[in-house]
Order: C-alpha cells, then sequence, then structure tokens
C-alpha cells in the first residue's frame, strides 16, 4: 500500500458542500441542552472523547455530526435523538426536504436559537425546575404566560 492510499484510508471523510443550516441547528440544539445542564463544553468533550474545541465547531455548525456520535449525545445529554430536530423553521425543514445541494441560499433564520442562549433564560429553566411542587410550576407558568400577554398589548 503506497503512502497515499494510506492517508485516504485515516483522513475523516468530508462532504462535498460542507456543513449545512441543519448542521448549526443541531448544534444550536446540543448548546441549549448543554447549558441547561449547566455542563461546560470541556465536560461534554470528555464524556465524548473529544476537546472543547470540537464541542464549539459542533455546536457553530461548523462541523457535521455523525449519526453514532449524535446518539452519544443524546445519551449523556438525557434527550431522544429526535430533540436535535425539534424546533425547526418551516423554512429549514423546507431546506431539509429539497436537499442540501451548492449554490442553494442558507436560510436566514438558520439557526433560530438565540433566546436560549441569553444567560437568563437559562437561569430562569433551572430555576424553575427547583419547584418541586408541579402545581406551584403550572401556576407560575400561567402566571408568566398572563404577565406576557398583558405586556405584550
Amino acid at each position: 500500500m503506497n503512502a497515499t492510499a494510506a492517508v485516504a484510508k485515516t483522513a475523516p471523510r468530508k462532504t462535498k458542500d460542507g456543513p449545512t443550516p441543519i448542521d448549526a441547528h443541531v448544534g444550536a440544539r446540543i448548546r441549549a441542552r448543554r447549558g441547561l445542564l449547566g455542563m461546560s463544553q470541556k465536560d461534554l468533550g470528555e464524556k465524548v472523547a473529544l476537546t472543547f474545541q470540537q464541542i464549539q465547531k459542533y455546536e457553530r455548525g461548523a462541523n457535521r455530526i455523525g449519526s453514532g456520535r449524535l446518539y452519544e449525545f443524546s445519551r449523556i445529554l438525557g434527550v431522544p435523538i429526535s430533540y436535535f430536530f425539534d424546533e425547526m423553521t418551516n423554512e429549514l425543514k423546507a431546506y431539509a426536504e429539497k436537499g442540501a445541494k451548492k449554490g442553494k441560499p442558507i436560510p436566514a433564520s438558520a439557526p433560530d436559537a438565540q433566546i436560549l442562549d441569553r444567560r437568563e433564560t437559562l437561569d430562569l429553566v433551572r430555576t424553575f425546575y427547583q419547584i418541586d411542587d408541579t402545581v406551584v410550576r403550572q401556576r407560575f407558568l400561567e402566571l408568566m404566560r398572563e404577565a406576557a400577554r398583558v405586556c405584550s398589548k
């Protein structure tokens, strides 16, 4: 076997067109879930034998995530694999259904997770789930919805 054949067998396979908006959405969902759990990129990386820089690339959508790695993330983050595809905008769903082809414009809304990236959102969710009483949690949720309704007028 020559040197180029050896390199070809060990070099990671890259996709022709690179990461897609779907990859960015999946990465944003990983970042959101990791943040909700209070887990650092380093912590997550250690659990899947990756560096925090590799986790950053996944979360930004710069690198694609293979199915085996996605399964690992779902197990460690305690969510079903479908979680990573939840909350996709209609624009992203249409993009996924048509297939990502070179030259297609990237949807402006990919990913749509800015709200989940805010520290106050993460603090609110963590605090909310510290309330053990489900009735109190439900009443708090109703209060927040009513406050949002009144304030949005």
